[in-house]
């Protein structure tokens, strides 16, 4: 199966590169996407930018796909379901959750100068980077791309309930699948909420597995797929 993989805010296609690796080995063929804002060298791209690449990915694998949403790209994935229901087989959501129609995409840190930068790891200490060593802090921050604001404070657009057909996985890495069914139950989740089959898969990581846990990672998307 094509296995679409969509970092969070940041990151670039080479992110997954070890999990990508894996799942080949697993019999699927992964694709790490770069989104516009994220890699191409663009400052100015826009949320519906990054919609339609996924989009773009979506229409162009053999079969349908199982689009895989990392953090803040959760909504990216869920934007594709409500997209292009028809045409996915399952979407995974690894350490985030789809925010709803009429919310921002991702306005969490400072704009300068038009863009988000990486804001070290200040906000992220504790479970989300206990697993990170040194060396993986400073690829990571060295790597990062500053995310352009249009696309963080992008308003998502939400239409088509067919979504809530689409098979759902929830990664959960630096949370635990209680906690997750808990948010979801209690109303803070809205959009799983109301989707129909969602399940759940445990991951000892903090909040970058396909840095921290690649092989891990690999295993639970490879198993999902397999079970669609």
């Amino acid at each position: 199966m094509d296995i679409l993989l969509i970092g969070g805010l940041w990151l670039n296609a080479s992110v997954w590169d070890r999990v990508a690796s894996t799942l080949e080995s697993l019999g699927h063929r992964p694709v790490p996407l770069t989104l516009p804002g994220q890699g191409d060298g663009s400052s100015s791209a826009t949320l519906e930018d990054q919609v339609a690449a996924v989009l773009a990915a979506v229409d162009a694998a053999a079969d349908r796909p199982m689009v895989v949403g990392h953090s803040a790209a959760c909504t990216l994935a869920w934007l594709a379901a409500d997209r292009r229901p028809e045409r996915l087989a399952k979407v995974a959501l690894i350490g985030g959750f789809p925010f709803s129609d009429g919310h921002t995409y991702a306005d969490f840190f400072e704009v300068r100068d038009g863009v988000v930068p990486f804001p070290d790891w200040g906000p992220f200490e504790g479970p989300e980077t206990a697993d990170l060593d040194d060396e993986a802090r400073r690829g990571l921050a060295a790597a990062a791309i500053p995310v352009p604001a249009a696309v963080a404070k992008g308003v998502v657009r939400l239409a088509d309930e067919r979504r809530y057909d689409v098979p759902v996985l929830v990664v959960c890495p630096e949370f635990t699948p209680a906690q997750a069914r808990e948010w979801i139950g209690g109303g803070d989740v809205p959009e799983l909420a109301r989707a129909k089959h969602v399940d759940f898969a445990d991951l000892d990581a903090g909040h970058w597995p396909m840095v921290s846990r690649p092989e891990e990672l690999a295993r639970i998307l490879a198993a999902a797929a397999d079970a669609v």
